[in-house]
C-alpha cells in the first residue's frame, strides 16, 4: 500500500510541475514580458504621454458659452435721496446667450515651457522603467546564481550523506566483531543526522528561490527552474575600468536621470520669468441679450452685439512677488547641478568597486583552483594507502570531503566571477 502511494504522490507531482532550463538571457526577457514592477512603470510612461498632450492643450483657444433664461422682477426707482420712490414696470422675461473665444499667442514662454517639462517628464519615466528594469535583471541574477549554487551544495550533501551511511555500515559491522565501539556509531549516526538537516534547509531555500522566480517571471506553478550549466562557460568582457567607467557615464539611468533633473529646472526657471511678462491674446466673442435693461425705460427686445480684438494682460503682483520665485527656481536648479555631480562621483565610485571585486574573483577562482589540486593529490595519496589497508575508513573520507568540498568551491568561484560581472554591469547601466 505505501509503495502504491509512494507511485501516485510521483505521479501526480509529475503531472503538476515541470523542469525548466532557463538561461539568463531568457530569464531577463520573461522579466521584462511578465514582471508587474515593469508593467507599472509601462503605465507610467503612457501616463506622461497623455500629460504631454495636455500640456500642448494650452496651444489651443479657449471657447466659453453661455446660456440662461431668467425671471426680472419690476424696478424701484427713487431720488437720490431715496425720497418720491415708484414702481417701474420691468419686462418679466430675460435671456442671454454668449460665446467668448481666446486665444493666447504669446505668454512669455510659460507654454511651451510646461509642454517641454512635460516631454522631459516622459523621458523620466522611461528612465525610471530602464533603472527599475536594471534592479529587477540584477536581483533575478543573484536569485538564479544562488540557485545554481544550492544546487552544488546540495550535490555535496547528498554525496557526504552517501559516505556517512557507508561509513557508519561499517563501523556496525566492525562492532560486531569488537573492534569498534558505540560511542564511535553514535558520533557518525549525529553527524548523518547534522548532513540531513543541512540537505533539508538546501533544498527549502531551493523551493523558496524557484518560487520566487517563477513568480517575477510569469511562468506556471509547479515549474521547477534548472540554471543552464553552459553559463560558466560564458564569454566575459575584457575590458579596462576606463571602458567601464565611459559605459557607466552614457548609459547609466540614474546619471541620465539626474541630467533630466538639471534640464526640468531650468525650465521651471523660464515658467517663473514668463510671470513677470504680459500675456497677449486674440479675443472674439458675441452676446444675444434680451430684454435691454440699460435703457430706461427698458426695451423688451433682444440685443445681439460682436466684438474682435487683441487683449493684454499683465499681472501688476507679480513685480513684487516673482523675484522670490525665480531666486527659488535659480537654487532648485543649482541643488539638481549639484545632485548631478554627486551622483556622478557616487557611480564613479561604484563602477571601481564592482571592476577591483571582479577581478578579485579571478584571483579567487586560481586560490580554489590550487586548493583543488592539492586536494586531489592528497585524496589520491590517501586513497592508494587505503586500498593497502595503510589508512582508516575515516581518512579516506576526510580525504574525499576535502575534495568534494574543494571541488565545490571552485565551482562557485566561478559563480562568482558571473556574479561580480553582471554586478559591474549594472554599475554601468548595461545589464
Amino acid at each position: 500500500m505505501a509503495f502504491c502511494v509512494s507511485l501516485c504522490v510521483q505521479q501526480l507531482y509529475a503531472q503538476n510541475s515541470s523542469r525548466y532550463t532557463l538561461g539568463i538571457d531568457e530569464m531577463f526577457r520573461l522579466a521584462d514580458e511578465n514582471s508587474k514592477s515593469i508593467r507599472t512603470f509601462n503605465t507610467g510612461i503612457e501616463q506622461a504621454k497623455e500629460g504631454i498632450k495636455v500640456a500642448k492643450n494650452n496651444l489651443l483657444p479657449s471657447i466659453d458659452m453661455g446660456l440662461s433664461f431668467s425671471y426680472l422682477g419690476n424696478a424701484y426707482i427713487t431720488d437720490r435721496d431715496f425720497s418720491n420712490g415708484a414702481k417701474a414696470e420691468m419686462p418679466h422675461y430675460g435671456n442671454n446667450f454668449s460665446i467668448e473665444a481666446f486665444q493666447v499667442i504669446y505668454a512669455g514662454g510659460a507654454i511651451s515651457g510646461g509642454i517641454a517639462i512635460a516631454e522631459l517628464q516622459q523621458k523620466m519615466a522611461e528612465l525610471e522603467k530602464a533603472n527599475n528594469q536594471q534592479d529587477i535583471h540584477f536581483l533575478l541574477t543573484g536569485y538564479y546564481l544562488e540557485l545554481y549554487k544550492l544546487g552544488n551544495y546540495a550535490k555535496v550533501y547528498q554525496k557526504n550523506i552517501e559516505q556517512t551511511k557507508k561509513l557508519v555500515h561499517d563501523i556496525q559491522a566492525k562492532q560486531k566483531e569488537g573492534t569498534a565501539l558505540q560511542n564511535d556509531i553514535t558520533r557518525y549516526e549525529l553527524q548523518l543526522k547534522n548532513l540531513e538537516l543541512a540537505l533539508t534547509k538546501v533544498n527549502n531555500n531551493q523551493s523558496i528561490i524557484n518560487h520566487q522566480l517563477i513568480t517575477v517571471l510569469g511562468l506556471p506553478k509547479g515549474t521547477i527552474i534548472f540554471p543552464d550549466t553552459t553559463i560558466l562557460k560564458k564569454e566575459l568582457a575584457v575590458s579596462g575600468e576606463d571602458d567601464w567607467q565611459q559605459i557607466a557615464s552614457s548609459s547609466l539611468p540614474a546619471l541620465k536621470q539626474s541630467a533630466l533633473g538639471v534640464d526640468i529646472s531650468k525650465q521651471q526657471e523660464i515658467i517663473q520669468k514668463a510671470d513677470k511678462l504680459p500675456q497677449i491674446a486674440l479675443v472674439a466673442a458675441n452676446h444675444f441679450d434680451g430684454p435691454i435693461t440699460i435703457e430706461v425705460p427698458p426695451i423688451n427686445k433682444n440685443l445681439n452685439y460682436w466684438y474682435v480684438g487683441v487683449g493684454v494682460k499683465y499681472n501688476i503682483a507679480s513685480l513684487y512677488k516673482t523675484d522670490k520665485k525665480c531666486r527659488q527656481a535659480k537654487l532648485a536648479t543649482r541643488r539638481a547641478q549639484e545632485q548631478l555631480s554627486l551622483t556622478r562621483d557616487l557611480v564613479e565610485n561604484e563602477v571601481q568597486a564592482a571592476y577591483k571585486h571582479y577581478l578579485e574573483s579571478f584571483t579567487e577562482l586560481d586560490t580554489q583552483m590550487k586548493s583543488l589540486e592539492l586536494a586531489a593529490q592528497n585524496y589520491s595519496v590517501i586513497n592508494n594507502r587505503y586500498l593497502n589497508d595503510l589508512a582508516l575508513i575515516t581518512d579516506m573520507l576526510d580525504a574525499s570531503n576535502s575534495k568534494l568540498s574543494a571541488e565545490l568551491q571552485v565551482a562557485n568561484a566561478r559563480i562568482n566571477i558571473l556574479f561580480n560581472y553582471y554586478k559591474l554591469k549594472k554599475a554601468s547601466g548595461n545589464l
